[in-house]
Order: structure tokens, then C-alpha cells, then sequence
């Protein structure tokens, strides 16, 4: 099996900054895609951010600008840097890796979330 453990939520005041770390471990041939996405109350999950195997990235646009997605692949961990947080931000976020544990097929786990909050 493969598990994602999320880390680095938390409290913190609009204009602040936080850093998630995802870490993915178990029965891993290679991580293709990850990404965060971030579910606030009452609202639909919604993406946040993206990296390819490759480093290759995308943000959604609410989030361009303040926030990075990075990858170490030799740790299976991604990261995601958020600057200039605003209330808005305030959401449980989770992060998501697409995992190829034998050759040919991949499929797609989920952390169990880490709040973020962020106070005005």
C-alpha cells in the first residue's frame, strides 16, 4: 500500500506564511503527477496546485504568485510555500500523488488534510 502523510498546517495571521509537506512512502516503483488541492466549509474541493515528475507546474489563479509547489523526488515528498496568506486561504488541504507501484499502472492516493487557517 502506499500512504501520503501531510504536514505543517496551522494557525496563522493574514500576511503570514506556512509551508506543507507531503511525504508518500510504501509500495512505490515511481510518483508521476502531485499536487494540493484545499477544501473550504460548505465549498466543493478545489485545486490548487500541480507538478509533473518532470518539475513542471501549474496554480490556479487565485494562488499565482503567493504560493510554490516543489518536489524533492528522491524523499517522494511534495511541498507547497504559501506567502501573503489571506483569510480565503482558509481550508483543509490535501495533497494528491499519482503512483505507479507496478510498471504499467498507476493510480492516484490522497492524504488525510492538514488545516490551514488563516485570522484577518
Amino acid at each position: 500500500q502506499v500512504q501520503l502523510v501531510e504536514s505543517g498546517g496551522g494557525l496563522v495571521q493574514a500576511g503570514g506564511s506556512l509551508r506543507l509537506s507531503c511525504a508518500a512512502s510504501g509500495s512505490i516503483f515511481r510518483i508521476n503527477a502531485m499536487g494540493w488541492y484545499r477544501q473550504a466549509p460548505g465549498k466543493q474541493r478545489e485545486l490548487v496546485a500541480t507538478i509533473t515528475s518532470g518539475g513542471s507546474t501549474n496554480y490556479a489563479d487565485s494562488v499565482k504568485g503567493r504560493f510554490t509547489i516543489s518536489r524533492d523526488n528522491a524523499k517522494n515528498t511534495v511541498y507547497l510555500q504559501m506567502n501573503s496568506l489571506k483569510p480565503e486561504d482558509t481550508a483543509v488541504y490535501y495533497c494528491q500523488a499519482f503512483v505507479v507501484r507496478i510498471v504499467g499502472y498507476e493510480y492516484s492516493y490522497w492524504g488525510q488534510g492538514t488545516q490551514v487557517t488563516v485570522s484577518s
